[in-house]
């Protein structure tokens, strides 16, 4: 198939999901197509079925701001019409799933018929589509799409309780590419970080005040009284800077490390003994996968859709959102025995493997087949 992508090219959940997506469909031989306005983070490998296409937003002045939806929508009738694609699958509600509603419409005109699928990521039904301004246009958009996924049986609950949408919301979740994210030998690194043997705990996340990483240092502060400890925190964002006069407060600065965005994010977590996600929401907890599929224990909060991922007592626990004792408690629980860290671990990884790559790819083609053969009596 020829499959078109619309995405934000960031280092986000729906944006991490979108590329390894293409690039996964491209090694199965499928032609992938990216449209957004600049070059996915994750977009790193060359292949003969892989494009960009990026789209230029005029700063023409009678605009107080850039006209993105208007230039996408433009960008994808290009793109279908000379690349003659199958299907469009454009993540995240709005403006992507608007931008090519704009675009099929316009291609009807040209005797174009292009099938959209929309899958829905969290923020933009949880925060953006709730907000007065977007409701309306994210319920069109949504019950426009010719399909809809979403991550999580969470997310497609609140889908349907939060907007009036007639359409069918398959849930498709989120995966893990184990090739990838798997334990590596990088001994030399933990010697760095826990040069006398400390436990490594991890938090990675973009420091929005959702993902609550000042709990994240509060908890730290707890385990490292009872357990040698040392905390990665992974990411940058507008929180960052309160979370570092945090750990001067409390007096563990010397134990955190603040690492700024990475790439190479697994072998930082093939260091970790534990993940932290105390999260205010999350619609699925890609972060918490990549860890577990590393062997990672997680301590999270029971928000959203992480208890579809992270088994309580099994492969870490869920705890209340702001249960800081609780989370601090579980967390030295885990670390204070190595048989049982190892057993946490263990589990981590056998969870993860139910989210394998190779799983989970057969569910969007199998999704893409069905909805382009239900939409050919509508492209007569």
């Amino acid at each position: 198939m020829k499959i078109g992508i619309v995405c934000y090219p960031t280092f986000g959940g729906s944006g991490v999901v979108a590329t390894e997506l293409g690039k996964a469909l491209a090694n199965r031989g499928h032609q992938v197509h990216f449209v957004t306005y600049n070059q996915p983070a994750r977009l790193d490998l060359f292949s003969e079925n892989l494009f960009y296409h990026e789209v230029s937003v005029s700063n023409y002045p009678l605009f107080d701001f850039p006209p993105y939806e208007l230039a996408l929508a433009s960008r994808l009738v290009d793109v279908v019409r000379h690349e003659q694609l199958d299907v469009l699958h454009v993540h995240y509600a709005i403006p992507h799933a608007s931008a090519a509603f704009m675009a099929k419409q316009i291609l009807a005109t040209y005797g174009i018929y292009i099938p959209v699928v929309t899958t829905l990521h969290g923020t933009d039904i949880t925060l953006v589509g709730k907000d007065r301004t977007f409701k309306p246009v994210v319920t069109f958009s949504i019950n426009k799409s010719d399909g809809v996924t979403a991550v999580s049986e969470n997310l497609r609950s609140d889908t349907y309780k939060f907007f009036d949408i007639e359409n069918d919301i398959k849930v498709i979740p989120n995966f893990i590419d184990l090739t990838r994210f798997s334990l590596k030998a990088k001994d030399h690194f933990k010697k760095a970080i826990a040069p006398f043997g400390e436990k490594v705990l991890v938090h990675t996340s973009n420091f929005r005040k959702v993902k609550r990483t000042e709990d994240v240092v509060k908890i730290f502060a707890q385990v490292i009284k009872s357990i040698p400890s040392k905390l990665l925190m992974v990411g940058d964002g507008p929180e960052r800077s309160g979370c570092e006069q945090l750990c001067r407060d409390l007096g563990v600065t010397d134990n955190v490390r603040f690492l700024g965005k990475q790439d190479a994010i697994e072998e930082i977590l093939s260091v970790a003994d534990l993940f932290l996600m105390p999260s205010q929401s999350e619609s699925f907890g890609l972060a918490a996968l990549e860890a577990m599929a590393c062997k990672v224990p997680v301590i999270s909060s029971n928000a959203g859709g992480l208890p579809e991922l992270n088994v309580d007592g099994e492969t870490g626990y869920l705890n209340n959102v702001g249960d800081v004792d609780g989370m601090a408690e579980r967390a030295i629980y885990i670390l204070e025995d190595e048989a049982r860290l190892e057993t946490f671990k263990n589990n981590a990884l056998a969870r993860a493997k139910q989210f394998d790559l190779a799983t989970i790819l057969p569910l969007y083609e199998n999704y893409y087949i069905e909805v382009v053969e239900r939409c050919k009596d509508k492209a007569i």
